[in-house]
This record gives structure tokens, sequence and C-alpha cells, in this order.
């Protein structure tokens, strides 16, 4: 009469039939109270309705009939409410629960009301996770309600073993679950919870994401290459990752090619090629961790450079090398396949390692830098002067012996009369200049009675004058 909702009426009414035990009647009641979700895959409960008679239904001691005997009565209470209180303890040996009308009559009202994750929730609370999983698969639900309702439950209750184990003795091959396990792992990811996502990748034989996880494990938070040097057990299992993959794909290669979607791929040659990075990163990790033990080496703040970044990276590591060593000569060697490797900029890195020689005054040192450069065998002609005329573009205050030699050492003239030109050694610019083929002299002469005029010189100025 007063057009109110009758939902909240009814509902009060099914919860009192529940209460009085009477199932039946508390089913025509909710009927016409509660609806089923409109989105089944909703990552929530459902209404907050059927929750409420779900809540109801799990906590509920079944009432017993007392007899004359009031010994007997307590024991048939007690074992009553051990039964009723938590279903999951009535479990047969293969995992099923026993026909049981509260838990069954939670069934009707989930399937009927609930969305797939309180149906999965629910098997997931009472120990049912093979059932959970089967029905994840039968609804095909979205890889969200499988982290929400059975994965994060797993790994917090310390099961995941046991899911491990169900999701292969219901697909050996694994590959129903492979959607629902790289959206596990991206999870992981996200969450940082790394040492999860290494077993499981184990767990998927995803050997190549295994490797990078470990690569992770190697690089993240080390400050220096002593630290790096503790953590050399990492390297091995990257390269077992690498090699068991290697072996799968030789021996698939030979059969029917299987569809794997989900775990990652890599060809033969770029497997290889990790590998290859891998011992040249141990080489690394074991010459710069004998550098920092000897007290060689200077530990920076900044982050720590290996083989596993990128080319700029790869470049880091091999200044690191040269500069760290007891002389240059120790680490070039090391360097130098690092920069064959990886096909690196070598003329860019030996200029970039020179810089640093200037910074620490070490000018006896470029020039034993410039040795090994010529005696690599791959150096272009003008590699030496190049990486001369770069540390001159940005110091200009080497001590006049130093500087002589440096561009004593250069083999083309006018790769010389440049760098006396930067350094303002005019008359230096001169006495080379005028040694040249007349044309090209007359011009290099010219160009120093220029620069004489505009610093004021006026000597070298003179004589540039009377010569031309």
């Amino acid at each position: 009469k007063s057009g109110l909702d009758p939902g909240g009426a009814w509902h009060a009414w099914g919860m009192a039939c529940l209460k009085a035990g009477n199932l039946a009647s508390a089913r025509e009641k909710f009927i016409r109270c509660l609806k089923p979700p409109m989105d089944l895959n909703q990552l929530n409960n459902g209404s907050r309705l059927v929750q409420d008679v779900i809540q109801y239904l799990e906590s509920t001691v079944k009432p017993v009939l007392i007899t004359d005997d009031d010994y007997f009565a307590t024991l048939r209470e007690l074992e009553a409410t051990l039964r009723t209180r938590s279903l999951s303890l009535e479990m047969m040996c293969e995992g099923k629960i026993q026909h049981n009308s509260y838990y069954q009559e939670c069934l009707f009202y989930l399937h009927s009301y609930g969305t797939n994750l309180a149906i999965i929730s629910f098997y997931m609370r009472h120990d049912c996770m093979r059932e959970a999983l089967l029905h994840l698969l039968n609804k095909e639900s979205p890889s969200e309600v499988f982290i929400e309702g059975i994965f994060i439950p797993s790994y917090k209750s310390g099961k995941l073993h046991m899911l491990e184990n169900l999701l292969e003795t219901i697909d050996p091959g694994l590959e129903s679950w492979g959607v629902y396990l790289i959206a596990a792992c991206k999870y992981l990811q996200r969450k940082n919870y790394y040492h999860i996502l290494y077993e499981l990748q184990q767990f998927m034989k995803d050997h190549v994401r295994a490797a990078m996880t470990c690569i992770r494990f190697f690089t993240h938070g080390a400050k220096s290459y002593t630290e790096l040097g503790g953590k050399q057990a990492w390297l091995l299992k990257i390269k077992d990752h690498l090699k068991v993959y290697l072996q799968e794909v030789s021996r698939s290669s030979g059969r029917k090619k299987m569809a794997c979607t989900f775990r990652k791929k890599m060809s033969a040659t770029d497997v290889s090629r990790h590998i290859n990075t891998v011992d040249l990163q141990m080489e690394v990790t074991k010459f710069l961790h004998q550098c920092e033990s000897s007290g060689a080496s200077q530990v920076t703040d900044s982050s720590l450079p290996t083989l596993f970044g990128n080319n700029n990276m790869k470049m880091d590591v091999a200044c690191k090398v040269i500069l760290e060593g007891k002389n240059i000569e120790e680490g070039f060697g090391i360097a130098f396949r690092v920069l064959q490797d990886f096909q690196l900029e070598a003329t860019e890195v030996y200029s970039k390692v020179a810089k640093q020689l200037v910074k620490q005054q070490k000018y006896s040192e470029i020039q034993q830098l410039l040795k090994c450069v010529n005696e690599s065998g791959v150096a272009a002609k003008n590699d030496g002067d190049n990486i001369i005329l770069n540390c001159l573009n940005e110091f200009k205050n080497i001590p006049a012996e130093d500087l002589d030699n440096l561009i004593q050492d250069m083999d083309s003239d006018e790769n010389k009369i440049q760098a006396y030109m930067l350094c303002n050694k005019l008359r230096s610019a001169y006495l080379v200049s005028v040694r040249q083929e007349k044309g090209r002299a007359v011009q290099l002469v010219q160009h120093v009675r220029q620069l004489a005029e505009s610093s004021g010189d006026d000597v070298v100025k003179a004589i540039c004058a009377q010569w031309l």
C-alpha cells in the first residue's frame, strides 16, 4: 500500500527461514529479492545480500536433537559443531567435501546469484583448490579472477606448491594455464616479488624469462664489484637456464613443433650470444673484484655498469676495466673483447679513458693507451691522433713537457699542427707547417699568422709574414 520496495522484507524473511533451519522455504523467499550479477567476471563477491546469506550458512552450527542421555548429547553437539563450523574439516581422502546440506546450499546461492570470483573464493576457503581451478577453466574467466581468487590466496597461505601441482595434474603441458601464469608473473613483477616470480618461472619451465630474473638478482642494488663478486652464482644460473633452453630447442626442432604460446622464445643464435655475454661478465666481475680488493679501484656512487645494460653502459664497463687495472695494459685485453663482441664505438671509449687519465694527471698512461690501441690491429690510421685531439679540446692545462710528448706521438703532421693551434703553441705550429708541401704550407702559415694576430703574438706574426 505504501509503495515501498519489498526486497528488504523478503530478504529478512529468507534470513529468518535460514536461521530456523528451513532451507527450502528460504530459497522461495530469496528468489524474490536476489538477482544474478550483470557481469559474472566482475572483481567482487556479488551483492551484499548474497554475501550475508553465504556468511550465515558458513558460520552456522547445524542444530542437533538432544537425547535423554546428556553425556552423549554433549558429544553429538561437539561433533556437529566441528562438522559444520568449518566445512573444510569434512574432507574425504580425494579432497572432495562430503554432501553437507549447508555446503550445498552455499553452492546453490553462489551459482544462482554470485560472481565467478565469489564461487572460486568459496572453494578456496574450504580447501577445494581443484574445484576452484576447474570452475575458472570451465567459465573461461579472465586472468584477474585467477589472480584475486586463486593465486594471491595460494602464495599468501604458503600453498604455491600445491597450486603448481594441481595445475600440472589438470594439464601436464600447462597450455590451458598459459594466460593465467603470464598474468601471475606480471603481477609479481609489479609487486617486486622477484623470488616468488623466479620460483614460478622455473615451474613454468620458462627458462629465458627465468634467466632474465637471475640477471636482476645479480645486478640489483649492487654498489661495487666486490658485491657483484659475491653474487656470481646468479651468473652460473643464467647460463644453466640458457643451456637448458638450447637443449629443449634442439630436441623439439627434430619433432613436430608444439604450439607453446606462453614461454618466451629466442633464436639459438641470440641465446648463444647471451651465454657469451655472461661469460664475459664473469671475467669482468673477477677482474674488477680483484682491482677493488687490491685498492686500485675508485668506487663511485653512480650506478654500477654491467654488460646487461644498454650500449652506453657497456662502454662504461670497457672504460672501467681499462682505468682500474694496475696499468692500462692489464685491463685492455678484456675491454677490447667487450668492444669487439658488442661492436661498440672504440674511439669514443678510448677518448673517454684518455680524458679520465688527463683528469688524474696520468699523462704517461695516455701514451701506454695509444700503444695498446695501435697494437690491437683494428685501429684506423688516425685513431690515436683523434684520441689526443679529443683530450686537448677539453683540457688546455696539460704541463708543457707532457703536452709536447703527447703531440710528438701523433702520426699526422696536419693533426700535430691542429693540436699546437688548439693549445696556442703557435711557434711549434709554424715550424711543422713550413715542412709541408709548398701550396699547403702557405695555407697553414697564413692560418697561423691570423691566430697570432688575434692573440697578439707579434713575434710569430712577424716570422709568418717574413716566410710568406
